[in-house]
């Protein structure tokens, strides 16, 4: 369900340079893309596939951002400088995450069933990061740009670096 008022809130205060809650609703390819997403994956829950995914596929068109209407997005998640972000069929994003350019939650193999990350609550991950696989990234993790992570990030930690090194 879009929620404009959170979602307005979420952009301003996590982005500086936007200035009110009408340049970001002119201005934001990632907050159109995610309420476009909740369009598309309404349709995908009622079983409507092909109209989904030419619904995302024109969002994404639009706007740079890749989400398959199969995502379960949560609430006030930002998008900021979205170009080039992916989000797989399986993924799972929590509540108030930040998500940079480039990002992929994608899979590591192809599978029937879970195949892409679940993003805990209050997560960051910085531009062109790549997280693989089924794995959890705990809440309030920081995921640094670059890093590629496939393997379970606990609660609060740290990943830099191109091995996904953690950090506590």
């Amino acid at each position: 369900m879009i929620r404009p008022g959170e979602d307005f809130k979420a952009g301003v205060e996590r982005d500086p340079a936007t200035r009110s809650a009408f340049e970001l609703f002119l201005t934001s390819p990632g907050l159109h893309a995610l309420w476009s997403h909740q369009v598309a994956h309404m349709l995908w829950g009622w079983g409507w596939r092909i109209p989904a995914r030419i619904h995302a596929f024109w969002t994404r068109f639009w706007t740079g951002i890749e989400i398959h209407p199969g995502a379960q997005i949560g609430r006030r998640v930002v998008i900021d400088h979205g170009m080039g972000v992916v989000i797989g069929e399986t993924a799972i994003i929590g509540d108030d995450v930040m998500l940079y350019h480039g990002v992929t939650l994608g899979a590591s193999e192809i599978t029937d069933g879970k195949r892409h990350p679940t993003i805990g609550n209050g997560v960051i991950i910085g531009a062109t990061a790549v997280v693989l696989g089924p794995i959890t990234i705990g809440d309030n993790a920081k995921i640094g740009a670059n890093a590629v992570v496939t393997k379970d990030v606990p609660a609060g930690a740290v990943v830099i670096g191109p091995r996904g090194e953690v950090r506590s």
